[in-house]
């Protein structure tokens, strides 16, 4: 458990506390005026989430996607179609990411899970997540939200 200390805008109280809740578990948020009196001090106690927080489970991120196979193929085709060092959109990223995840959640090895985890840094990385936690987790969650929004 962390104790989060914000000196805000009034005006940015909410938005900053729906942020905070959904980064974090957190506690009550207390309110106290600066010492001008036209901003606000929050305090908030918080803890990471757990894993089974806000993370989907395998089964309900890939609830969607496509065969291990079609996917092996759009990879490859995307992959084959651009020239090397093109730029690649997020989604080939993302899905590449969420591919290797369901490969390494089959295969049970550690080749396949440390590729998997190196993934979904990489796409981590590419999204400048300021997150902390398991990059698969990360990889689930991503891709379940893209998914349901095809």
């Amino acid at each position: 458990m962390f104790e989060i200390r914000i000196i805000c805008d009034r005006s940015d109280t909410d938005r900053i506390t729906d942020a905070l809740s959904q980064a974090f578990t957190v506690g009550r948020v207390s309110q106290y005026p600066t010492r001008g009196g036209e901003r606000l001090r929050l305090y908030v106690t918080a803890e990471h989430h757990s894993n089974t927080g806000p993370w989907p489970s395998p089964e309900e991120a890939y609830a969607l996607a496509p065969s291990i196979l079609s996917e092996i193929g759009w990879t490859g085709g995307q992959a084959a179609n651009q020239p090397y060092g093109t730029p690649r959109p997020r989604d080939y990223w993302l899905r590449k990411a969420a591919l290797l995840d369901r490969i390494a959640l089959q295969e049970a090895s550690a080749d396949a899970a440390e590729a998997a985890t190196w993934e979904a840094e990489r796409l981590m990385s590419l999204d400048d997540a300021g997150v902390i936690c398991d990059p698969r987790h990360y990889v689930r969650q991503q891709y379940a939200h893209w998914i349901n929004n095809q």
